[in-house]
């Protein structure tokens, strides 16, 4: 796999990671309300459920899927997480 490839893969394990998230409300509040006490662990936990569900993500590639999101709702939450995130 060449670079381009491995980081093609990584953005996509990113977006289908934040869309299973997405769906799933319960796990979404969780996350919103850890990422307001401990942003640092709200994205270990993120990257940690990528690895259960076979989509590995970096903490980096988290970050950068979820600042190139055109979304209200994920925008206001990274900035009440921007200190971790």
């Amino acid at each position: 796999m060449t670079t381009s490839n491995a980081t093609e893969n990584a953005t996509g394990n990113a977006a289908e990671l934040y869309g299973r998230i997405s769906t799933d409300a319960e796990l979404t509040q969780s996350l919103f309300r850890q990422a307001l006490q401990d942003p640092s662990g709200a994205l270990s936990r993120i990257v940690a459920l990528g690895d259960q569900v076979g989509l590995p993500v970096s903490p980096e590639e988290v970050k950068a899927h979820l600042a190139g999101l055109d979304d209200g709702a994920t925008k206001q939450w990274l900035i009440k997480a921007r200190g971790g995130l």
